[in-house]
């Protein structure tokens, strides 16, 4: 949540690079008198005067007087009788094989910026320079993932009757456990039937345990659409119908704390995002807003969906009425020096099938007619770049 700065050098001493024999530069090569030994973690009670060396593992202090450290392989360990010598064979400079103090950090500077994600290797760097303790971090959000509709019911279900599995909440949870990991934390809110009081019951209900609502369906016009009258009542919509394909219905509102009834006392805003209910509509909305918006709540330092440009290798035809966000594979080909892009089919919104390949999303204009094989267009990364054409 904020940078952090060492307070102390790293390393806090001069540190021999390898194992070898801690020496003073100027005698040069020739035999030495061994005057001790300095293990990593030890300290030596002795001064390396001239004509004497010691030896030092790899990381450990060097001891007064030694300027420089000689690998061990440039030596030669002699004995005869009880008397033992070593022979330096290399000449070094002063300095050379140490690292010293502060050469990998000095007070003050910056070891983590403002917005940098916590992983393995921030955290061994926090614990090298000794800031393990009261570092500030943000919240990691609560998201609630909630379905609408008395057509619904749970995946497991065998036998359906003439209702349809829920799909969209197990792939909204599914896709924020891929997309944002353990920076944020999961609720699965389950299914609520279409009547006024239940759906409103358990929003509010919800809304006291999460920081982030995402609903999917009842927020487009029909009389059982009844996620937006909600909001609209109890908060602020800052937008209910949006100019794309698809996601017409995508709605967005903030709710007061103190709205709902037995919150915290400190007083902050919910989010709700309310999907449609059509399986990719509410999937590509996901990544167009949801995802963006949660990056930056958990303290992102980029929250957008990476932008590059491609080139089209199907004819893709245009919508007059919406700008449209079109499901495509994209990846590398090596003979056109860039990206290119194959539609994945049959963009209608409840054809799951057409997000199941797709890794971008390509911008189309809102124009009548068709975008020609060849076309150069923007595309949003929803996942990574394939390796080659599928």
């Amino acid at each position: 949540a904020k940078p952090v700065y060492a307070t102390a050098p790293l390393p806090p001493f001069p540190a021999s690079i390898m194992d070898g024999y801690a020496v003073i530069a100027k005698d040069g090569i020739g035999a030495r008198k061994l005057i001790g030994e300095v293990r990593a973690g030890a300290e030596s009670n002795f001064k390396v005067e001239p004509g004497f060396v010691s030896r030092i593992t790899t990381g450990a202090p060097v001891p007064e007087g030694a300027d420089a450290v000689v690998m061990v392989e440039r030596t030669e360990l002699c004995r005869e009788g009880e008397k033992e010598w070593v022979n330096i064979l290399q000449e070094v400079t002063p300095g050379t094989n140490i690292r010293q103090v502060g050469s990998d950090i000095t007070p003050g500077d910056l070891v983590l910026s403002e917005g940098s994600r916590i992983g393995a290797a921030e955290v061994g760097l926090l614990a090298t320079v000794g800031l393990v303790k009261q570092i500030p971090v943000h919240h990691r959000p609560v998201i609630g993932i909630l379905s609408t509709g008395d057509e619904l019911v749970d995946p497991s279900t065998e036998d359906v009757g003439n209702k349809i599995r829920d799909s969209n909440r197990s792939m909204l949870l599914a896709v924020l456990r891929e997309t944002l990991g353990d920076a944020i934390q999961l609720v699965d809110l389950g299914i609520v039937r279409d009547s006024a009081e239940l759906v409103e019951a358990k929003v509010l209900e919800s809304l006291k345990v999460v920081d982030v609502l995402i609903t999917s369906g009842g927020v487009s016009m029909g009389e059982s659409d009844l996620i937006k009258p909600l909001l609209g009542k109890i908060g602020t919509i800052h937008f209910g119908r949006v100019s794309m394909k698809p996601g017409k219905p995508l709605t967005f509102a903030t709710i007061s704390s103190s709205t709902i009834a037995g919150t915290d006392s400190t007083p902050r805003k919910r989010f709700v995002f309310g999907l449609p209910g059509n399986p990719v509509s509410s999937l590509v909305t996901f990544y167009l807003t949801v995802l963006p918006g949660l990056r930056a709540l958990a303290g992102h330092p980029n929250p957008r969906n990476v932008r590059i440009s491609t080139k089209t290798l199907n004819e893709v035809k245009l919508d007059p009425e919406r700008p449209e966000y079109h499901r495509a594979s994209i990846w590398w080909d090596s003979q056109e020096r860039g990206f290119v892009a194959k539609s994945t089919g049959n963009q209608i919104s409840s054809r799951l099938l057409s997000m199941r390949t797709a890794n971008a999303l390509l911008l189309l204009p809102q124009e009548k007619g068709v975008l020609p094989v060849g076309t150069v267009v923007d595309a949003l990364l929803i996942a990574s770049p394939l390796p080659g054409p599928i």
